[in-house]
């Protein structure tokens, strides 16, 4: 057989530009993606296999998330090594600590330093908020990257490359309204949240639900931060609306029911699931809390009895439990199928075989955490869009102190809802 010198140096180029990147996946194709090495990962729990890069870009200091951005990437590191002891995923070890970086809650800082990591990475195993993971989807869309949000607001159903889990803000509003609708007599309800894709988002689907059910509707703006929350005290105690809907954080949640309570209101609270921490338990607002605060959610709390929280407490091993620990385990779960699919199937080894492969799912084992059709990602937005949620009442006993008290549920609004983009920009 005659041997093209040129090609077999055309090979040995394109090697070397890879880095050598690759092994032997257990699909067709060599990898030849950023973030891929047949070199095992520093400290690896599987010497003989390669090491895929994924980065996490979180709230993990001075941000208003801190206290969630901390445990998520925590438990995110506890689940992939999981899967390193499990055999790794395709002849690969999966290494999430190596390219972490602290966004401060800020957009320019989430955009600067997803610049300093996306050469070396795959895909986020992390990207925690949505005003800054905003700032980045140009750029993601324009590197094939995909990631994993911490955050749920309801833009992410129409892009691509976010690997969104369980319910939506805007969702969640909704089904929290017809929630108090069914349990109880209500005829006014007060948003009150951070503006844009978080707190927004909520409203949008608070109001969309109280509007479909003839109630009163009001939506305050509030900005994060302990001392900012006065007007937003002032309207709860002025308006004395039959629900109160929260789209802050832990410290201004605090501030809001304790205050409010303080001064005779005795309505009912509903917290978005960033609202809540169970260290607001030591808080001066902890009386008031366990008496008029409800806290919505996306699936169980910590300590909830499924085989994917049993696994998630078996490997984190004795902490101090929050509901960050738990997002960030069933966030891991779709880039975990994702890289199944990509590594075992018939795609192009590369990001854009990887993009392809998300848009594929149908279904994603989420170890009981989630229905297995929350992950479907293969049809149009409107039919893909996961419509259940949570009820969860204070329980100081818990180990996150709360307790299920409504199981996943769709309420009306949101079953019949069009959604044709994200509720927030409508």
């Amino acid at each position: 057989m005659k041997v093209n010198k040129y090609g077999v140096l055309l090979a040995a180029l394109a090697v070397a530009v890879t880095g050598c990147r690759g092994g032997e996946p257990e699909g067709d194709g060599e990898v030849s993606a950023p973030g891929v090495t047949s070199d095992p990962c520093p400290e690896a729990v599987n010497e003989d296999n390669g090491c895929i890069y994924l980065g996490t870009i979180s709230d993990l200091t001075q941000g208003p998330f801190a206290a969630l951005g901390v445990p998520i990437t925590d438990s995110q590191e506890a689940f992939w090594n999981r899967v390193n002891e499990d055999g790794g995923i395709g002849g690969y070890d999966i290494n999430t600590t190596e390219y972490v970086k602290d966004n401060l809650y800020n957009p320019e800082t989430h955009k600067q330093v997803y610049g300093e990591i996306s050469g070396d990475v795959l895909a986020l195993a992390q990207t925690l908020g949505s005003p800054t993971t905003l700032a980045i989807v140009p750029d993601m869309e324009r590197d094939e990257m995909v990631g994993a949000p911490a955050s749920w607001t309801s833009l992410w159903a129409f892009e691509d490359a976010i690997l969104e889990s369980g319910a939506s803000y805007c969702v969640e509003g909704m089904n929290a309204v017809d929630y108090m609708v069914e349990n109880e007599d209500i005829g006014s309800v007060l948003a009150i949240g951070f503006p844009g894709d978080y707190g927004g988002d909520g409203a949008a689907g608070a109001e969309i639900a109280a509007e479909a059910n003839d109630l009163d509707f009001t939506n305050v703006e509030t900005a994060p931060g302990q001392e900012a929350q006065a007007g937003a005290v002032s309207a709860v105690v002025r308006q004395q609306p039959d629900l109160v809907l929260l789209g802050t954080g832990p410290t201004e949640t605090a501030v809001i029911v304790g205050e409010a309570a303080a001064q005779g209101y005795q309505g009912r609270f509903i917290g978005f699931g960033p609202t809540w921490n169970p260290a607001l338990l030591d808080s001066p607002a902890a009386d008031a809390l366990q008496s008029l605060y409800w806290q919505s959610g996306y699936w169980g709390p910590y300590g909830t009895d499924t085989p994917g929280h049993q696994a998630m407490r078996d490997a984190l091993g004795d902490i101090d439990a929050t509901d960050g620990h738990t997002a960030g385990w069933a966030w891991s779960y779709p880039l975990k199928a994702a890289l199944e699919e990509w590594l075992e199937g018939d795609y192009d080894k590369s990001r854009a075989g990887l993009l392809e492969a998300v848009q594929s799912l149908e279904t994603i084992d989420y170890e009981g955490m989630l229905p297995e059709e929350a992950g479907n990602r293969a049809g149009e937005p409107n039919e893909t869009i996961f419509r259940q949620s949570l009820i969860s009442e204070v329980d100081p006993e818990a180990p996150t102190g709360v307790t299920i008290m409504q199981d996943f549920f769709v309420g009306p609004t949101a079953e019949s809802y069009e959604f044709d983009g994200a509720c927030f920009e409508g």
